[in-house]
């Protein structure tokens, strides 16, 4: 074998890696090596000794039976080094904080990467009821008030190219139509924000801005109310928090 393809090797094995530990983060809970094979189309031979590598390393768990597989710990200390570097979320934390504080409810800061959404940081509602969500969760950007508001700040043109081909239905509720959703960018452009009515959860309102330390922006801003009781006031109320929060984190955020 020469150089060139030993080095070869290495890269596609370094990508063979990559891509197995992103099929585990996507998809909580252990996986039979079967079902891991069907999903990602390597040879199963090579896949099993892989496999048993990052078992051995700590990226990759099994079960009892050492034939189910899913994400180890490793990762998991990875994706918090990530948080606790990111100079964007250290800047922010006073912000969401008062935020927080300020509303009463369920305070979220998310990057965009790629089609998806990235959960930052979260600020949890001081009701009782409070909606699901969680650091380093991913959602279609398309289905959330965080996303929106982000694509909004490109183009038409770079948004029908970034978008995949078929937009996901999360409920009922999501925009899947890909030049309704454009329509949408429009009015979250002229408004300032972006709004998610049940489109990722059902029962939930959220409201999202992005915060404009770089063009097109990477980051946003978001609060969460459950449509039980969110009143015209209240909802007016969580507008002018988030608009004042954005303007924080931007000043906050404007020399990274």
């Amino acid at each position: 074998m020469s150089a060139a393809d030993a080095g070869g090797s290495q890269v596609k094995s370094a990508v063979r890696t990559v891509e197995l530990l992103e099929y585990f983060a996507g998809r909580p809970g252990m996986h039979s090596l079967a079902a891991v094979q069907e999903a990602v189309g390597y040879p199963k031979s090579s896949l099993y000794m892989l496999l048993r590598t990052l078992v051995d390393l700590g990226w990759v768990e099994t079960d009892t039976t050492g034939t189910r597989y899913g994400i180890g710990v490793r990762a998991l200390l990875v994706g918090t080094s990530y948080i606790d570097g990111d100079e964007v979320v250290a800047a922010a934390r006073p912000a969401l904080d008062r935020l927080a504080d300020d509303t009463t409810e369920t305070v979220h800061l998310a990057r965009l990467d790629g089609t998806s959404v990235v959960y930052l940081a979260t600020r949890q509602s001081q009701h009782y009821l409070r909606p699901f969500a969680r650091v380093g969760r991913r959602l279609p950007a398309h289905s959330t008030s965080l996303g929106k508001a982000l694509l909004a700040t490109y183009t038409d043109d770079q948004v029908r190219a970034l978008l995949p081909p078929a937009l996901e239905a999360l409920t009922e509720h999501t925009v899947t139509d890909r030049e309704q959703l454009i329509e949408e960018l429009h009015a979250v452009r002229e408004q300032g924000y972006a709004v998610d009515r049940e489109e990722n959860t059902l029962g939930l309102r959220c409201f999202g801005l992005a915060i404009p330390y770089r063009t097109p922006a990477r980051d946003a801003v978001s609060c969460s109310v459950p449509v039980a009781r969110l009143t015209p006031d209240h909802e007016q109320m969580i507008k002018d928090m988030l608009f004042d929060a954005r303007d924080r984190l931007a000043l906050a955020t404007r020399r990274l």
